[in-house]
């Protein structure tokens, strides 16, 4: 959900909630080569379906003598996680943009769609530039002139040179959240293509053209989940590696042989409330495992 500067394209990956967890190295008596399953993502990095730092010959090894399954997961007696919504067509966010050259303009919003996320219209757009021109959302704003690396929510080809206003358009925001206002700046940059060598560095592909700081106004939303870290335990001995503005835990770090059940435990909450914070979770069958290192979303807005 996290985030970082990073954000590039992230694909959701369904829920599998059987009140069990992810694996992470046991096998629970199935054959290596039929539980390869789709690794398991938090809002911040996806894990592989290999478990880090183990070999296909360590996970077939594993699997002719498999560690004993373990107790399944209970559920606490907690109601079901819920968040409030934000009408749709509420506007959270506007402005213009103007490249520093006076060469782009464009407008851009973002409002509350229908699904409980965001989407953002950008309209009047024209440039004078030789160049595709595209436009996306960062956490933290680079300088005009660098190279961007990585796109991030509201990500959209907004055209090449024009001589009148194109239609409006709306990007979906998916993956921003049900707050996107950690979003720091709107970002223009070149598409021009990879190849094209005769271009000037100052327009080349990726190249930053513009940095809009964004200004939100996200209506506060009421949730009945609020994670408290009760501190380490067995099964559940990983960091807390980012809090919420009021000190509330807002994401976990597993290390290993932590189990989904206890780290649910350890923040007071559910096993259903953990995977309804990490929507891209999967679960299979009585594998409880958690991967060591991926990062859980435990803040409800992120999510």
């Amino acid at each position: 959900m996290h985030r970082g500067i990073v954000v590039g394209l992230v694909a959701v990956v369904a829920v599998g909630l059987t009140g069990c967890s992810l694996l992470r190295g046991d096998t629970g008596g199935v054959p290596a080569p039929s539980r390869t399953p789709s690794a398991s993502a938090s809002a911040t990095p996806s894990a592989s379906a290999t478990p880090p730092g183990q070999s296909d010959a360590e996970l077939l090894q594993e699997s002719a003598s498999p560690r004993p399954p373990t107790a399944e997961p209970t559920q606490a007696s907690l109601p079901a996680p819920t968040i409030t919504a934000i009408p749709a067509g509420t506007v959270v966010a506007q402005g213009d943009v103007a490249s520093p050259k006076g060469s782009i303009h464009f407008h851009y919003r973002v409002v509350a769609g229908s699904n409980d996320r965001f989407v953002v219209e950008y309209s009047g757009f024209t440039s004078t530039l030789p160049v595709p021109v595209s436009a996306t959302f960062l956490e933290e704003a680079p300088q005009v002139g660098d190279g961007l690396t990585h796109l991030g929510p509201g990500d959209d080809q907004l055209g090449g040179p024009t001589t009148s206003a194109p239609a409006a358009v709306a990007v979906p925001m998916d993956s921003a959240g049900y707050d996107p206002s950690w979003l720091g700046a709107l970002v223009t940059y070149s598409s021009a293509t990879t190849d094209d060598a005769s271009l000037p560095i100052e327009i080349a592909n990726g190249k930053v053209l513009a940095v809009n700081p964004v200004r939100w106004s996200v209506p506060t939303r009421t949730t009945n989940v609020h994670p408290v870290d009760h501190g380490a335990a067995a099964n559940a001995s990983g960091s807390v590696s980012a809090k919420t503005a009021a000190g509330a835990p807002a994401s976990y770090v597993v290390a290993p042989d932590d189990l989904i059940a206890d780290v649910a435990a350890r923040f007071g909450i559910s096993v259903e409330t953990l995977i309804w914070l990490n929507p891209s979770m999967r679960v299979y069958g009585n594998l409880q495992y958690l991967y060591e290192g991926t990062t859980l979303n435990l803040d409800p807005v992120r999510r």
